[in-house]
């Protein structure tokens, strides 16, 4: 049967390394920890957790930095957990069985289930993100672009899978800030080289309707004051981007 490389990308996840590492044990033949830069202790947390094998390099954005990891999988299969990232029960049984036989596809998808300062978020436009990160390790690379890169697997072999990824994207509102200040950069920086521009008003309209789409058209509102907050930071980011 098929073995997996579990990749985690990190920097300065010491809040969550542990958690993640531990999160993937029960599918992983190898926890593959890469490792940007970190300046806090998570590198020791990884060491003293055992059972990672651990490389690093410089980060110039997230498609290059996992465009450099997966080839250094050692498995035939890759799955890319980020740190703030754990499967949940369904997915490591649906992987478990995949990896004990010969899956038929060439790569996977998933639904994320999205927790925001601790609330899960059941609407709020964040109920339906799908992420491709389950892949045969020489098919499987990242989009060429700064930002909110997706996984193409160059066969188009796909399939979905029913488990889920628990995502705490926003657990402190300080680093979760920095990083969508970091996104707006490299999204603006993206849509600028493909031409794109963008006028005042523009920059006044698009952030409202943006904030209009995720609360009320795509259901924010029902997630009561996380979904206003979550919904709140889509359209600064919007904002900010443009």
């Amino acid at each position: 049967p098929p073995m997996l490389t579990v990749i985690i990308p990190c920097k300065d996840e010491a809040h969550n390394i542990r958690a993640c590492i531990e999160s993937v044990r029960p599918i992983a033949d190898e926890i593959l920890v890469a490792d940007s830069g970190s300046t806090d202790n998570t590198l020791e947390i990884v060491r003293t957790a055992g059972g990672c094998r651990l490389i690093e390099r410089e980060y110039v954005n997230s498609a290059d930095f996992k465009n450099w990891a997966i080839p250094q999988a050692t498995h035939e299969w890759v799955l890319i957990v980020d740190a703030d990232e754990r499967p949940d029960a369904t997915l490591v049984r649906e992987i478990n069985a995949l990896m004990a036989g010969e899956p038929k596809h060439d790569g996977y998808e998933f639904r994320a289930t999205m927790y925001f300062l601790g609330h899960r978020l059941r609407f709020s436009g964040q109920n339906t993100s799908v992420k491709l990160a389950l892949f045969r390790r020489d098919l499987g690379r990242f989009a060429r672009q700064r930002v909110h890169a997706e996984c193409d697997v160059s066969t188009g072999n796909v399939g979905r899978l029913t488990g889920k990824i628990n995502h705490y994207s926003c657990q402190s509102l300080t680093r979760f800030m920095q990083t969508q200040n970091r996104y707006a950069t490299w999204s603006a920086l993206d849509m600028f080289e493909r031409g794109r521009r963008v006028s005042g008003l523009g920059v006044a309209v698009r952030p409202v309707l943006r904030f209009l789409q995720f609360y009320l058209v795509r259901g924010g509102i029902l997630d009561g004051v996380p979904g206003f907050m979550s919904c709140s930071m889509v359209a600064l980011n919007n904002f900010l981007k443009y």
